[in-house]
């Protein structure tokens, strides 16, 4: 059976929908999990378990650093990994492949991203908590589409959609906030050393090389190990490493339909085998399905989808883990005003959904964009507060803004307490709503 675009658009959606709301829940639990650890009798254990020393020595390069530190610039380059993967995806075949229909959720992205900005520089616009403005700047999305798989047809799909295309783009945003704000002193050596090895993956793809490990080998042992050298945070090799991955089949649809017809009409005249093994003939006609399977899918969706339930649902949930365990203070009320917690927590839970609403309000005004089919503005108002759950890219913003631990501690409480109530505003403001049809 022949399926149109738009109806493998629609599926591919969907399984991804599938897989982000149960890590969200998944991310929820740990979440919870490190708050009780970390305020339970064991307490003492959960924070020395990640300050725990973990050294890679190869010959004479010497890499050491805590088990806390390894998961947020080690297995959280991973993360961003997957993240690239997904951009260049959308960018080149996805929802930000028509720039008219990506138009009002980058937009709002934007906004998204700016307010909350603002906001938490009117608490603190000098001194050292300055530097924790790009903490409520990022959103969630496997909290924010957990929550809403939660409402079920309540929601119109192309909500669903406009949402996660929001999010992608928040996500390239905090990339580049990341990189462009947020790195420490430079190397020049290993800056230079780091785009060699980029640009050898990049020659690579321009010459043809499909092969995984060629990508895996110069990406993460060539330009992630060089750009954690160079001062450049190294999460940013993981964007950069996906971007060079192919993104183009070796077989078009027809091609590739005519040849399984083939390869099925020789298996169905192959004498049967009768036994629990396959003849040698029956196996040479599977391999070459194998083969041009391989060669008709690209390089670039096949990784993001073996790299996806490894990242969804243990990088995220392992970070979660280590970085949601904030020790709650004795005078609750005094931490949860204090500047940063309330800049990160007015940022996320009022900034968030007010840059949201107004751009997309404002761009539907001027005739530039258009609200998608069944949804209202309040839709559009519960789905940005939905976007106010910042958790895990914050969490993460959060420890490479402050040096001080008081500071880290007082965002951690504004982060999970803003994106608790933004995700439950969110859902009640959906739930109230009548069911979907579209």
């Amino acid at each position: 059976m022949h399926l149109e675009p738009g109806t493998r658009r629609r599926r591919a959606f969907a399984d991804f929908l599938h897989h982000q709301s149960t890590a969200g829940i998944l991310l929820f639990a740990c979440a919870v999990a490190a708050l009780l650890w970390a305020n339970g009798p064991w307490k003492e254990g959960y924070h020395h378990l990640w300050e725990h020393t973990v050294t890679l020595t190869i010959d004479e390069l010497t890499l050491r650093g805590t088990l806390h530190h390894w998961i947020n610039d080690g297995l959280m380059a991973l993360f961003f990994f997957v993240v690239g993967l997904e951009l260049k995806r959308e960018v080149v075949g996805g929802e930000l492949s028509r720039p008219r229909d990506a138009l009002l959720p980058v937009a709002a992205g934007l906004g998204g991203m700016l307010v909350p900005a603002a906001l938490y520089l009117a608490f603190n616009h000098n001194g050292p908590a300055h530097a924790g403005w790009g903490i409520p700047m990022a959103t969630d999305i496997a909290f924010a589409v957990g929550v809403m798989s939660l409402l079920g047809d309540r929601v119109p799909v192309s909500l669903k959609v406009f949402l996660t295309t929001l999010a992608i783009a928040d996500d390239l945003g905090a990339v580049l906030v990341i990189a462009f704000f947020y790195t420490s002193d430079l190397s020049l050596d290993n800056l230079l050393i780091g785009m060699a090895f980029l640009a050898v993956l990049w020659g690579g793809n321009r010459l043809g090389v499909r092969n995984p490990w060629f990508y895996a080998v110069f990406g993460i042992a060539g330009m992630w190990t060089a750009f954690l050298l160079s001062g450049i945070h190294a999460t940013i090799a993981g964007v950069l490493a996906a971007f060079t991955i192919p993104a183009e089949t070796r077989m078009d649809e027809p091609a590739f339909v005519a040849r399984i017809k083939r390869h099925i009409a020789a298996f169905a005249d192959l004498e049967p085998n009768g036994k629990p093994t396959l003849s040698e003939d029956q196996l040479a006609v599977i391999q070459s399905i194998e083969t041009d399977c391989e060669r008709a899918a690209t390089p670039l969706q096949r990784l993001e989808k073996t790299l996806h339930p490894l990242v969804a649902f243990g990088v995220m949930p392992l970070f979660a883990l280590a970085n949601a365990g904030v020790e709650l203070p004795a005078d609750p009320f005094g931490a949860l005003t204090s500047p940063v917690a309330l800049g990160v927590g007015i940022g996320l839970a009022v900034g968030k959904p007010l840059g949201i609403v107004l751009v997309v309000l404002l761009l539907v005004r001027l005739g530039v964009g258009r609200l998608g089919r069944g949804v209202t503005r309040a839709h559009l108002v519960g789905m940005g507060f939905l976007a106010g759950i910042g958790f895990t890219m914050s969490l993460f913003v959060n420890e490479l803004a402050f040096a001080d631990a008081a500071l880290r501690e007082a965002a951690k409480l504004g982060i999970l307490l803003a994106s608790l109530v933004a995700g439950g505003i969110g859902y009640l403001l959906l739930r109230r709503l009548p069911r979907s049809t579209a």
